[in-house]
């Protein structure tokens, strides 16, 4: 076949041609990396998924830091000594208040108590007694929420553990003397042995004269609503936490009023005896229903005065919590009832309930 020859002219023109052809497809391919793989003219968020805090706080939303710091040796002062003051006994009544919009006298309490939970180091001693003006003054049902929380984590710090703060009228240290074992001690601060076991690690058995310990001025006292089927759990007038019971059923509810812990009424697993058959049962038995721990209550108003049976208790029926199943009794999970028993005294510890 013959080859056509081409004009110089000619050839140019096909160069340019191939030339333009090339950038064409080099200019299509860019454009499709860039739509797949860049950010958009419109993504602000420089093609992130905002998922970490930092994403998210760029895209306008609050996220605070509220953890309450951890406390080490170096902010914990040396231990004081007891002054000898008598504990203030008296159940305060906080009850709550009607659900109102956020009160701003109470933002600034809590404002307040923040702070000095952020302060270096932190002022938990000073920061508990802020907070707890917030629930003795009006305040939203979401304010007083936000305190107890914060309220139950600094209780780790300043109660549930072996740190003793200056100023703090309700923990202290106490130097054992010669003879005395933790129970005594408990009688006479009022609160439980365990409680005192339990916060410094030591056996009742292995207790020594001349060791120093810390020691907790009660008593702690409940306040039962039965509109919600909770308990909050108080050192003095002081919050501690809250939890979930269960309640008496229609026709047996649990009756309003004040009650104490009955003296001798502490006691773990005892025999029961059905109060409508009179038939005894044993711990061991599958019918028993007292769970871990009992707690008799005695009457101490016009309401609840004379009226017999009423106690805390475990639960062999945890999906009752919450409800109301009981035949008048005030059930708790097994292991709140082990921590409740551990935290009230005989007499001196007051149970309230109300709707």
């Amino acid at each position: 076949m013959a080859r056509r020859h081409l004009s110089p002219r000619a050839r140019a023109k096909a160069r340019t041609r191939n030339r333009i052809y090339v950038i064409s497809a080099l200019v299509i391919i860019v454009v499709a990396v860039a739509v797949i793989y860049g950010p958009g003219p419109f993504d602000k968020n420089g093609g992130r998924t905002p998922t970490t805090p930092k994403d998210i706080n760029e895209l306008g939303v609050n996220v605070p830091d509220v953890n309450i710091p951890e406390v080490n040796d170096m902010d914990v002062p040396p231990p004081v000594q007891i002054t000898g003051k008598e504990p203030d006994n008296n159940f305060v009544e906080v009850t709550p208040k009607p659900d109102i919009e956020a009160n701003p006298e109470a933002a600034d309490l809590i404002a307040e108590a923040m702070a000095l939970v952020n302060a270096a180091p932190s002022r938990i001693i000073e920061a508990r007694d802020k907070f707890g003006e917030v629930l003795l003054a009006p305040a939203s049902s979401q304010q007083r929420r936000l305190v107890k929380d914060r309220l139950s984590e600094l209780a780790k710090k300043w109660l549930f553990s072996r740190l003793i703060f200056p100023d703090d009228e309700l923990c202290s240290s106490y130097q054992v003397q010669k003879g005395e074992m933790l129970s005594t001690i408990g009688k006479k601060f009022k609160v439980p042995w365990e409680i005192l076991s339990e916060i410094n690690g030591v056996h009742p058995k292995a207790l020594q004269a001349g060791k120093t310990i810390k020691v907790i001025n009660g008593p702690f006292h409940l306040k039962v609503y039965r509109s919600t089927f909770t308990v909050d759990v108080y050192l003095q007038k002081t919050y501690v936490w809250s939890f979930k019971v269960g309640l008496g059923r229609p026709g047996r509810q649990t009756p309003v009023g004040l009650w104490r812990v009955k003296a001798g009424g502490k006691m773990e697993k005892p025999m029961w005896t059905d109060p409508d058959t009179h038939k005894v049962v044993h711990p061991e038995s599958p019918d028993y229903p007292l769970g871990s721990r009992w707690i008799e209550l005695e009457g101490m108003d016009e309401n609840t005065k004379g009226r017999t049976s009423f106690g805390i208790h475990g639960t062999k029926e945890p999906e009752s919590i919450g409800t109301a199943g009981s035949r008048g009794c005030i059930r708790l999970h097994n292991g709140d009832a082990i921590r409740v028993y551990n935290l009230l005294v005989p007499v001196h510890s007051l149970v309230r309930v109300e709707d």
